[in-house]
């Protein structure tokens, strides 16, 4: 876990951050309200989600093997 860590004792390029990010995403949310006399008129939330194809894909292959492997375990108990 250490290897995560960002060493704040060197400078860091636009390209390891953005590496970074693709690599293990990021969620970014957020709120807009725009209002008038203390009435809301427009409420946006805003959730973005940033990251690569290849890391969405192994994410969406993990969760469909684990949601195999907990079905399998309901089935072997019946």
């Amino acid at each position: 876990m250490q290897e995560d860590k960002i060493d704040n004792r060197r400078n860091i390029t636009i390209v390891e951050i953005l590496d970074r990010v693709l690599t293990k995403g990021v969620v970014i949310s957020g709120d807009v309200v725009i209002s008038v006399a203390d009435i809301d008129l427009v409420y946006l939330g805003i959730r973005l989600m940033l990251s690569s194809v290849e890391t969405i894909e192994q994410l969406r292959l993990q969760k469909i093997k684990d949601i195999n492997s907990d079905n399998s375990a309901v089935n072997s108990s019946d």
